[in-house]
């Protein structure tokens, strides 16, 4: 499990089909061939560690469905270790299982801060409600609106220039995971006990 709080920018240093190496700094301290990070928000494991460097498996599954496979050699990403028992929530819950790709359709800068629209799955944009939590690229963010598939996120400074979202373009894919809870309440009112007739709608605008 992650937080969406991003520790530090890595960048590749070479990515195949099943296989990327990243170089890294601070997520390395503690780090063990086996445990997980999240790279622009996909939980990988570690196989490999070096003195400034790991590698990990990708999936042919995980190349299909996230940005990953987007990414080329000297690329910036977004690392994050999983949550230790005793830490602190930061963010929102992440599981690092990436549930679509969304799109840059615009970047304005207002004063310090910056306004990013992105286009996502029409599919998942039932899950996302205004002021509710969102993943992209492994950042923790609130959505300022949304409409139909479009969203809004005001940036803070901070989290603009310790992320990759200032190397981001428009027409650039970024990973998209959903909250969470969206999917468990989804799952409750579509089972048979559900007789309360309440509808994810009305729990979604409810802050459910």
């Amino acid at each position: 499990m992650f937080t969406g709080i991003i520790e530090e920018v890595g960048r590749v240093q070479t990515i195949t089909n099943n296989k990327i190496s990243i170089q890294a700094n601070t997520v390395l301290a503690d780090t063990k061939i086996g445990n997980s990070i999240a790279v622009n928000g996909v939980c990988l494991t570690v196989t490999k560690l070096n003195e400034k460097s790991f590698d990990a498996d990708i999936s042919p599954e995980t190349m299909r469905i996230t940005a990953l496979n987007e990414l080329r050699s000297g690329d910036f990403v977004n690392l994050e270790r999983a949550m230790p028992a005793n830490g602190r929530f930061g963010g929102h819950i992440v599981s690092g299982h990436t549930d679509g790709k969304g799109r840059g359709k615009y970047i304005r800068k207002d004063s310090d801060f910056y306004t990013i629209e992105l286009e996502i799955p029409a599919d998942l944009s039932k899950y996302v409600v205004k002021k509710g939590s969102i993943t992209v690229n492994g950042i923790s963010l609130t959505v300022a609106d949304i409409r139909e598939n479009i969203i809004t996120i005001a940036v803070i400074p901070h989290t603009y220039e310790n992320t990759n979202l200032k190397y981001l373009h428009i027409g650039d894919y970024v990973n998209i995971e959903i909250d969470i809870i969206a999917k468990y309440i989804e799952k409750f009112l579509s089972t048979s006990d559900n007789k309360s007739g309440i509808s994810m709608e009305f729990l979604m605008e409810h802050g459910f």
